[in-house]
């Protein structure tokens, strides 16, 4: 890698639409900086929110971000289940939805530390294939279960149909997962914080400029300050 690559270098908070892969935010940046870019943590298409690009040899800085809590909003239909637990998925049967009295019951049963399925649409390998690659050809697979810890899980919003919830998840939980165990599937995803950086500080793909990268001595004290129990 030629040392050109290697600057500029920082974190940038990118707000990424609905729409294109973060592989394909990922290459925008990278067209822009000129440097070797990576991320700290992938959205699905269908989501939006805040994602870390790591630029030059800031890059390195990724085992420090990958494994950071992470904050979404979701609006959860509950009439149905999906296939990938998305609206990208085939749908699974309707049914009604549950009364606000059992939609609080099972939004208990998933505080915590809870094992829930791996979505079939992940990017989990299953022996030795990617697990979304075996759900295109229509093979079934026991998907694995994952540990995982909702350290809040909050109703913002109900109408009977859809539920808006705010929660704050353990690195690598799946909010589709979260959907299905409640009885539906995401219909919108929106990543709000990642540890201590947040969405509003973040600029949209277009608007993100090599001056927005954020110094590795500063995305260094942010992390060390959240791991000590700082209030940020």
């Amino acid at each position: 890698m030629p040392p050109r690559a290697l600057d500029p270098a920082g974190v940038a908070l990118v707000d990424k639409p609905v729409g294109p892969s973060s592989f394909a935010i990922v290459a925008q940046i990278r067209r822009m900086t000129g440097a070797r870019t990576g991320h700290a943590g992938t959205l699905d298409p269908f989501a939006s929110g805040l994602l870390l690009m790591l630029s030059g040899r800031t890059t390195k800085l990724a085992p420090w971000l990958v494994g950071l809590d992470k904050r979404y909003l979701t609006v959860v239909d509950l009439t149905r289940r999906t296939s990938t637990g998305d609206p990208e998925g085939e749908p699974l049967g309707e049914h009604e939805p549950p009364s606000s009295a059992e939609l609080e019951e099972r939004l208990a049963g998933l505080r915590g530390e809870t094992d829930l399925p791996i979505p079939a649409a992940s990017a989990v390998k299953i022996g030795g294939e990617r697990a979304y690659r075996l759900a295109r050809r229509g093979v079934e697979v026991e998907m694995p279960l994952r540990r995982s810890t909702v350290y809040a899980l909050d109703v913002i919003a109900y109408t009977g149909a859809r539920a808006t919830l705010d929660l704050r998840v353990s690195s690598g939980t799946y909010v589709r997962s979260i959907a299905d165990a409640l009885g539906g599937h995401c219909a919108t995803l929106r990543r709000t914080e990642v540890g201590p950086f947040s969405v509003e500080d973040a600029v949209a793909p277009d608007a993100f400029t090599p001056e927005r990268l954020m110094p590795e001595a500063d995305v260094r004290a942010r992390i060390e300050a959240t791991r000590a129990g700082v209030a940020r």
